[in-house]
């Protein structure tokens, strides 16, 4: 859009994807443009490194009538309706509750101005920044549920920017320090209570996704074309046994662990082709 969608016209969005889904759960996501989302309404300029740079959340919290707008708009459009909402690019704790203090206000808004509320209010983030890594124990206090947003924490984990052809293969996905990384994530969100999904890139090939069910997580984003090829795996993998494999693994100080994973799924009749 070359404007800023109105208010009905974000309402009718959202209710149209509510209704559509029948009953299905759906997760709406906060203000996320900026870095290489841009939009010609908010003038962001020239940033040396836009990845890291003023974008998404950091955009709602600076301006908040836009970020308020969406939140109102997302309020009246699940009206007797269950609504997910799930924060983007949160750097602190801070930054999370700040953000739920702006959609608060707004159900209290449309409570005040007679508008039905929604019957649920479920609230999420995307956990895509390292910083949240040393705060998980306060964040799963705070979350519904978490999404790991594999594409930015990765290359701000080992510092490599993913869009540079000379850096973007130094590390891979299946490096022992991305395992132990997502095993932390799902053993607090397990201590919690709090619903995990895993969003990215590495969710869509076969292997990659079997070393995430190995480390636990049961909820994978992902592109219709990579359901077929990742399903077939799931239906050919015995989890338990995948588990204690990686438990011995991940110890291992390598550059990557698809050598050995290929060689389980081979020995263990495993479809990842």
């Amino acid at each position: 859009s070359r404007e800023l969608p109105t208010i009905p016209e974000q309402q009718k969005i959202y209710r149209d994807a509510i209704e559509k889904a029948k009953g299905k759960r759906v997760i709406f996501r906060s203000f996320d443009i900026g870095g290489d989302k841009q939009v010609p309404y908010i003038q962001i300029g020239e940033e040396e490194n836009p990845a890291m740079g003023w974008r998404a959340t950091r955009i709602g919290l600076d301006r908040p009538v836009i970020l308020r707008q969406q939140l109102r708009a997302l309020v009246r459009a699940a009206a007797g309706e269950k609504l997910s909402v799930m924060f983007p690019f949160i750097a602190e704790i801070a930054e999370f509750d700040a953000m739920k203090a702006l959609l608060n206000k707004e159900i209290a808004r449309a409570r005040d101005e007679g508008v039905t509320a929604p019957t649920e209010v479920r609230i999420g983030t995307m956990l895509e920044i390292p910083s949240l890594l040393f705060q998980l124990p306060e964040l799963m206090e705070r979350v519904d549920f978490v999404s790991i947003g594999s594409n930015d924490l990765f290359q701000f984990l080992f510092a490599c920017d993913r869009g540079s052809p000379r850096v973007s293969g130094r590390y891979d996905t299946l490096n022992p320090a991305v395992m132990r990384v997502i095993r932390s994530i799902v053993a607090a969100a397990e201590e919690y209570g709090v619903d995990l999904s895993f969003c990215g890139d590495m969710a869509t090939r076969p292997v990659d996704a079997m070393a995430l069910i190995g480390c636990g997580v049961r909820a994978l984003s992902m592109p219709p074309a990579a359901i077929g090829p990742v399903k077939a795996m799931l239906r050919s993998l015995n989890a338990h046994d995948l588990k204690h494999y990686l438990d011995y693994i991940c110890t291992e100080p390598a550059h990557s662990l698809r050598l050995p994973l290929e060689r389980f799924a081979k020995d263990h009749d495993v479809e990842i082709d």
